[in-house]
C-alpha cells in the first residue's frame, strides 16, 4: 500500500534551531522537515548558531547535514522560504532585504493568514532590553542554562535507551521557577504590545525557547518554540487554523480562523 503523503500547510514558522550548537536535536528535526510539505516556511531566527560556533567547539555530524539537504528538498519542491536571523545567526542581518537563491532574508516580516490576519514574525530578541535583569544575572542565567540542557541531554539519552519517549527536563523546572515564569510573562506582553502598536493581530515568534500559542486581548501569541527543548513548530492550515505541533506530530494548542474561507486563498507575499 500506497503511505499517504503528509498534508500541504499553508505556512509553517520555526525557529532556535542552533545547528552546530551542543544541545541541537538535528535528528528529530530533519524527520520533521523530510515528512513536510507546505507553500512557505518562515526561518524565525537562530537557525545556525554562528555565536556558539565561534566560541565553542562546532558540533555538525550527519543529522545536521540531513537538515540542510531537507531544507533544499522543500526549495526545490516550490516552497517559500523566509529567513528572519536572530541573535544567535546576527551577522546574517547584513543580507536583509536580499532575495537570495534559496531564500529571502528579511529583519522581520508580516503574514496574512488565510482569514485575514496580520502576524508579526519576529525572532524576539528586540524586547531583551524590556525583559532582561543585570549583566550578573543574565550571566549565571546563561549558565545554569546550559548546565540544565546538558542534563536534558544524558536523561534522554537514558530514556531512549529504556524505550521512553522524549521528555523536558529544562522546560519541567522553568515551569517549577517563579522567575523563568516572570520573565517569560513580560517577554509575552512585550511582544503583544508591540504587535497592537503596529495595528496587527497578533505575533508569532521565538527565542525564549517556550512555545505557546494563545490569544489575549483580541490578539495571537504564536511562539513557535525551538529544537534545543520544546522540539516544536507552529503550522498555519489552509483555512487559517493555527496549530501548534511536537516533533512527532503531536497537536499541542490551536487557534481556529475567524472565519471559513475557501482552501483556494492565494498566499500573498511576506511584508
Amino acid at each position: 500500500m500506497t503511505p499517504a503523503s503528509p498534508p500541504l500547510r499553508r505556512a509553517v514558522f520555526l525557529s532556535d534551531v542552533h545547528l552546530g550548537a551542543r544541545h541541537c536535536h538535528a535528528a528529530e528535526l530533519a524527520d520533521f522537515l523530510s515528512a513536510l510539505r507546505c507553500k512557505r516556511l518562515y526561518l524565525v531566527g537562530d537557525i545556525v548558531d554562528l555565536w556558539w560556533m565561534a566560541q565553542r567547539r562546532a558540533r555538525w555530524g550527519a543529522a545536521h547535514n540531513r537538515v540542510v539537504e531537507a531544507l533544499h528538498a522543500l526549495r526545490r519542491a516550490g516552497t517559500e522560504i523566509v529567513y528572519i536571523p536572530g541573535n544567535h545567526d546576527r551577522p546574517i542581518r547584513r543580507f536583509c532585504g536580499l532575495s537570495l537563491p534559496a531564500m529571502r532574508v528579511r529583519r522581520r516580516a508580516i503574514h496574512v493568514t488565510a482569514d485575514g490576519r496580520r502576524l508579526l514574525v519576529t525572532h524576539g530578541d528586540d524586547y531583551d532590553a524590556a525583559t532582561h535583569f543585570g549583566n550578573l544575572q543574565e550571566k549565571f542565567g546563561d549558565w545554569l542554562y546550559y548546565r540544565i540542557l546538558t542534563g536534558n541531554q544524558w536523561l534522554n539519552a537514558l530514556r531512549g535507551r529504556v524505550g521512553l519517549r522524549y521528555w523536558s527536563l529544562s522546560e519541567f523546572l522553568k515551569s517549577k521557577s517563579g522567575a523563568a515564569e516572570r520573565y517569560i510573562e513580560r517577554f509575552v506582553q512585550a511582544g503583544l504590545d508591540d504587535a497592537r502598536r503596529r495595528g496587527l493581530d497578533g505575533i508569532v515568534c521565538g527565542h525564549i525557547h517556550r512555545a505557546a500559542l494563545v490569544q489575549r486581548d483580541g490578539l495571537v501569541y504564536a511562539n513557535d518554540g525551538d529544537w534545543v527543548e520544546s522540539l516544536s513548530a507552529l503550522v498555519e492550515e489552509m483555512d487559517g487554523t493555527l496549530r501548534l505541533l511536537s516533533h512527532a506530530g503531536k497537536e499541542l494548542a490551536e487557534v481556529s480562523p475567524r472565519l471559513r474561507v475557501s482552501h483556494d486563498v492565494p498566499l500573498p507575499k511576506a511584508a
